[in-house]
């Protein structure tokens, strides 16, 4: 698949390089794996001269032997030395940014944990006594969000406080995957475009996954995620073991019961049979995986929180895979299929709420965008977009067959926040795969 969109953050990191022929600049590109992180690096450097160091897991002194002969290929200069440790290394490249520009990008980023943990303060220990006359632009690439909020963000960590940049590269817009599935499939239908919003959440490599092997159209991607050997059958476990270690069963257990529909955390307690309110925070705070949903105009402190996993992919991961693993075991893609098909149309009616959310916040001139509904889970409002700008409010209805949507009750519904929309001009929309 080319490479589509990105278009801010290529003009940010092109400011940020220009700024390093002048001065050090020291950059954080995070966002969950996947998302295209190193397609966005390749792409903005593609004509520039720069040395890629990728962070496998393996032994200092072999990595860093690895990285000798990259930097040499790429600089085209020798590396003095046999380098054991990953400090002399850096070094040399500090005191070659104080004659020469350099562009330095490190991906995989945390993955120096697993190495040798110092190569931390190592790294800060250099960079303090070179980069007042470095001309560098250094680009640490990661993944494992828990770790990179910790590494940069905790001020007991040597790192703290030396980013000059950060990015946080999203997964592609909900513009962006219609423009990749027309280009792949001229005639799409409504259905074809939620269901790769479904599967994706808009995360490049699963979108690259999908159209490179011709999964254009609603049957063939859920087929190609539920056939033997799909990567989309393992990669859940594998984006998120690392990331909870030992203790990622407990984890995996809340997740799977917020994606088959058990949003709140009443419901997660009696099911799991202790409190998770600790797993919840942590899912929310620590691992960015989960979000509140609250009702629009609750008051700070309210305890009307539903669940949900952000992420769309995870959250069908959640709720068909993992939730059928023995299935997978067996082979058995088939029954698979037939389980994921019973349950699509309800699963993707829920899904088809979040790609309306996503659609108004990055198109129009919203100032909020949320649910609404009351303290006994009644007069439910499935979309409501506030502009306090020019005061007015879009209240939706979302369905995915709009013969099913009533705007006059739509409206009726409504009357519960008169007061709380006095001030605000209505107009009442119902949103369906009609209008994707």
């Amino acid at each position: 698949m080319k490479f589509y969109d990105r278009k801010e953050e290529l003009q940010l990191l092109q400011t940020i390089a220009k700024r390093s022929e002048k001065q050090a600049e020291f950059t954080l590109l995070t966002g969950r794996r996947r998302v295209g992180k190193t397609a966005l690096l390749m792409e903005a450097f593609r004509d520039v001269p720069h040395v890629y160091l990728f962070v496998g897991r393996k032994s200092e002194p072999l990595l860093c032997a690895e990285f000798q002969q990259a930097i040499a290929e790429a600089l085209e200069i020798p590396v003095f030395g046999a380098a054991a440790r990953f400090k002399e290394l850096f070094e040399q490249l500090m005191v070659y940014a104080q004659k020469q520009h350099l562009t330095l990008i490190i991906d995989e980023f945390q993955d120096f944990e697993r190495v040798n943990p110092a190569i931390f303060s190592d790294i800060q220990d250099v960079w303090d006594r070179y980069k007042d006359k470095a001309r560098i632009n250094f680009i640490v690439s990661g993944s494992i969000y828990s770790l990179l909020v910790r590494l940069f963000e905790n001020e007991k960590e040597p790192l703290f406080g030396r980013l000059t940049s950060k990015i946080a590269l999203q997964p592609f817009s909900t513009a962006t995957l219609k423009l990749i599935l027309h280009d792949n499939n001229p005639n799409y239908l409504p259905d074809d475009l939620l269901c790769l919003y479904l599967l994706s959440g808009g995360v490049a490599k699963y979108v690259s996954l999908l159209m490179d092997s011709q999964a254009v159209a609603k049957d063939a991607m859920l087929s190609s995620v539920c056939r033997m050997g799909s990567p989309f059958l393992t990669e859940g476990k594998e984006l998120l073991v690392s990331e909870f270690g030992k203790d990622y069963s407990t984890y995996f257990s809340v997740l799977q019961l917020i994606a088959s529909g058990k949003t709140t955390q009443s419901e997660v307690d009696s099911i799991i049979g202790k409190n998770t309110g600790a797993y919840l925070h942590n899912l929310d705070e620590e691992y960015s995986l989960l979000g509140k949903n609250q009702p629009l105009f609750a008051k700070p402190g309210s305890r009307s929180i539903r669940w949900r996993v952000k992420d769309c992919y995870l959250r069908f991961w959640f709720r068909f895979i993992y939730a059928n693993q023995s299935l997978v075991e067996t082979g058995r893609y088939d029954l698979l299929s037939e389980l994921v098909e019973a349950h699509y149309e309800d699963f993707s009616g829920l899904t088809l709420e979040d790609y309306f959310r996503a659609k108004f916040q990055e198109e129009g001139r919203f100032t909020q965008v949320a649910s609404y509904w009351d303290r006994k889970g009644k007069n439910e409002i499935d979309l409501i977009a506030l502009n306090s700008l020019d005061m007015t409010a879009t209240i939706a209805e979302v369905k995915r067959n709009p013969k099913k949507i009533s705007l006059r009750s739509l409206k009726e519904k409504s009357c519960v926040l008169s007061s709380e929309l006095a001030d605000y001009a209505l107009n009442f929309e119902a949103l369906s795969l009609d209008t994707l």
